[in-house]
C-alpha cells in the first residue's frame, strides 16, 4: 500500500491547487489550518475539498501543536497563500519540524517591508532605495524623513498588499496630508485584513522606471526556478491620482539578455533574505539598464495561477506545493501566447451610478473571464485609501498585438460614473 501523504494549507486554499494536487500524487490527504477568530465567519462557507479543517488560536503554541500531532508522521508539504497566510505560517514552523519549510526569520523578512529593505540593504546596497520608518505625524517626524529620504518619496503601510494605502508625495504639504490619511485608515485596515503584525508605517525614495514582476520557485537548497517575467503598468502610468497593479502582462517583450538580468536581481533578492522551500514574488524596477528590487514575497503573486497558466500551461498552484517535497517544478521553454489582468478603478472616488460597457467585454477575442468587485450603489475607492478594483478582467491571445488591441479596445468600451458630493463625473478609467 502507498503511504498517505498529507498537504497542509495555511489560512486558505485555492481549488485548482489541490486538484492538481489529488491528480498529481497518490493517497494525499489535504489539511486546512485556520485562524480560530475566523470560525464564526466561516459557518456557512464550504472547505469541501480538505478532509479536515483546523481551527487554531495562533497565540497559544501549544494549540498549534495539539492540532497538527496527528499528521506528524504522514506530512509532506506545508505551503501558504497571501501575506496573511505567510505570516500565520511563522507560527506553525515550530510544529511541523519534519517537513521542508522557511524558516520562521527568512518569512518575517519577507512579510515586513521595513524587515526586508533592512536585507537588502546589507547584501547589496545599490538594489535597494532610502528608506526609513515613520513613527508619527508630526513636523519634526516628517522633516526627518524628508533629509533623509528626499522627494518623491512613496509612503506605505509595511505589512498590508495590493497597494492598499500606498501614496507617493512630490512635497511636504501632500505628505503631510497622505500620511494623516494612512494613520487614520492604518489601525481598522489592518484588523478588517486580519493582520497579525502591529501596524506600521515607512517610507521610501520613489523609483521612476518600468515596472515588473516575476514568480520564482525555491527548493530546499535554494536553487531558484523562474517563471516568465509580468510586464505591470500602474495607475500612474494611465494618468490615475493612485498607485495599482492597473495592468499586467506575461510573458514580456524583452530581449533575452534583459530578462537574465531580471532574474539575477530576483535571485539575489531571494538569497539575501535567506528563503527556501517556498515560491517567491518579486517585484523590480527596471531602470535605463539596471533593475533595482521593489519588494519580494514568500508566496505565489496575485493572479499568476491564471496568468501563467493561460499564457505558458504552467501549473503554478501544483510547482509550489511539488518545490517543498522538493521535486523540480514544471516550466515549459516556450510560452504558446500572451496573457493580461486588468485591475479596473474609477479616476474619481464617490457612489457608483451608472456602468456601461463591461458586458461588451465577454465579445471580445481575447476575454477569457472577469470577476467584479462592484455593482451600482457601491462607493468606488482609490487603492490609496483602502479600496479594492471595480472589476477585474483576463485576457488571452496568441498574438500579442490582438491582445493589446483589445485592451484598447476595453478602455474605450467601459464607460463608469461615479457620483461626487457635488458632481457627477464621467470617467473613462
Amino acid at each position: 500500500m502507498k503511504k498517505k501523504q498529507t498537504i497542509i494549507f495555511v489560512e486558505q486554499y485555492v481549488a485548482k491547487a489541490i486538484k492538481a494536487v489529488r491528480q498529481s500524487l497518490e493517497e494525499v490527504e489535504v489539511v486546512l489550518i485556520r485562524d480560530i477568530k475566523q470560525k464564526t465567519r466561516d459557518k456557512d462557507r464550504a472547505f469541501s475539498l480538505a478532509d479536515a479543517v483546523l481551527y487554531v488560536d495562533y497565540t497559544k503554541e501549544w494549540k498549534i501543536a495539539e492540532a497538527l500531532l496527528p499528521y506528524q508522521e504522514t506530512a509532506v508539504a506545508i505551503t501558504a497563500r497571501g501575506e496573511n497566510g505567510v505570516n500565520r505560517f511563522t507560527k506553525v514552523i515550530p510544529h511541523v519540524p519534519y517537513v521542508r519549510t522557511p524558516t520562521t526569520e527568512s518569512l518575517l523578512w519577507a512579510t515586513d517591508k521595513y524587515e526586508m529593505r533592512r536585507r537588502l540593504r546589507v547584501f547589496d546596497p545599490k538594489s535597494t532605495p532610502k528608506f526609513t520608518k515613520i513613527k508619527e505625524n508630526t513636523k519634526k517626524e516628517r522633516q526627518r524623513v524628508i533629509e533623509k529620504v528626499g522627494f518623491p518619496l512613496v509612503i506605505k503601510p509595511a505589512n498590508l498588499q495590493e497597494s492598499m494605502l500606498v501614496t507617493i508625495c512630490y512635497h511636504e504639504e501632500e505628505f503631510e496630508k497622505a500620511l494623516g490619511n494612512i494613520f487614520r485608515k492604518l489601525r481598522s485596515e489592518y484588523s478588517k485584513h486580519n493582520r497579525a503584525q502591529l501596524p506600521t508605517i515607512m517610507a521610501e525614495e520613489y523609483m521612476d522606471g518600468d515596472m515588473y514582476s516575476i514568480d520564482s520557485y525555491v527548493d530546499s537548497r535554494g536553487t531558484v526556478y523562474h517563471c516568465p517575467l509580468v510586464r505591470v503598468k500602474t495607475g500612474r502610468d494611465i494618468g490615475h491620482d493612485d498607485f495599482f497593479n492597473y495592468q499586467q502582462i506575461t510573458p514580456s517583450a524583452l530581449k533575452e539578455a534583459t530578462v537574465k538580468k531580471a532574474q539575477t536581481a530576483a535571485e539575489a533578492a531571494v538569497h539575501a533574505l535567506g528563503l527556501r522551500s517556498t515560491t517567491a514574488h518579486i517585484e523590480l524596477m527596471k531602470i535605463d539598464d539596471e533593475w533595482r528590487v521593489i519588494e519580494l514575497g514568500a508566496r505565489i503573486g496575485g493572479f499568476r495561477d491564471l496568468l501563467y497558466g493561460l499564457s505558458c500551461d504552467i501549473n503554478h498552484s501544483l510547482n509550489d506545493v511539488l518545490i517543498r517535497f522538493p521535486r523540480k517544478p514544471t516550466i515549459p521553454k516556450k510560452c504558446k501566447g500572451y496573457a493580461a489582468a486588468i485591475k479596473w478603478f474609477s479616476k474619481v472616488e464617490g457612489e457608483i451610478v451608472e456602468m456601461k460597457g463591461i458586458k461588451k467585454l465577454e465579445q471580445l477575442e481575447s476575454f477569457h473571464s472577469i470577476a467584479q468587485n462592484k455593482k451600482l450603489g457601491d462607493r468606488a475607492i482609490f487603492a490609496r485609501n483602502g479600496g479594492r478594483s471595480i472589476f477585474n478582467v483576463f485576457f488571452y491571445n496568441k498574438d500579442r498585438s490582438k491582445l493589446l488591441a483589445d485592451i484598447r479596445r476595453l478602455e474605450q468600451l467601459v464607460d463608469i460614473k461615479v457620483k461626487t458630493k457635488k458632481i457627477v463625473r464621467k470617467t473613462k478609467g
